[in-house]
């Protein structure tokens, strides 16, 4: 197993949820935490573990961010006007990674990071390799020509599991996708629950 699976994996068994609802999570088996004393963790948690289990959960479902990556994030969400929690979803929905996986480009958010990473996106007809970076509304992102029949993207736009938001439009004969706006918590297709608001929480007291 690759140290990247393994990581997935780990989160999942530690957050006793599907985060990513993929079919082979081991959560679909055993629902309890990892190691020998994982079924014994079901006492009632406190308001501070609350708050830091709905900050992994969400850092995590973004590709395991550092926290110096999702602390800033944070910041310029505190910063715009409006709900930080509902600006908080908005910034991590415009990442290119989290478009490229939301466009069923790729069939996992770890693999959008590196496909980004290895030059194969596009945004607007220019190459972007950086994962982070930040679309705006009305962008085109698309895979490049040459990487359009690589193994990875054939599978992920066959994907039964999920399905691409409404907040994107996206031509898997082209393989284009366009951001057609922001979301909010409630467009974003989750297969868990996830609390900024806790989030916001957790970052307002620490």
């Amino acid at each position: 197993m690759t140290k990247r699976t393994s990581a997935k994996y780990k989160l999942d068994r530690r957050m006793g949820e599907n985060i990513w609802g993929r079919p082979k999570s081991p959560v679909n088996r055993r629902e309890y935490g990892p190691g020998q004393h994982g079924q014994r963790r079901k006492g009632k948690m406190s308001d501070f573990g609350l708050q830091l289990r709905a900050k992994q959960k969400l850092k995590g479902y973004y590709g395991d961010l550092t926290e110096k990556q999702f602390k800033r994030i944070y910041a310029d969400a505190a910063r715009v006007k409006g709900d930080t929690g509902e600006n908080l979803i908005g910034l991590l929905e415009r990442r290119l990674d989290a478009v490229v996986y939301r466009a069923k480009f790729v069939p996992t958010v770890f693999a959008a990071r590196q496909f980004v990473n290895h030059g194969h996106v596009m945004v607007n007809g220019k190459k972007v390799n950086i994962p982070s970076y930040r679309v705006k509304e009305s962008d085109v992102i698309e895979v490049r020509d040459r990487s359009r029949q690589l193994a990875i993207v054939l599978e992920a736009s066959q994907l039964p599991e999920r399905d691409v938001p409404d907040y994107m439009d996206v031509d898997h004969s082209k393989m284009t996708a366009t951001f057609v706006r922001t979301p909010g918590l409630g467009d974003v297709p989750f297969p868990v629950m996830m609390e900024p608001n806790l989030v916001v929480e957790y970052y307002a007291k620490n």
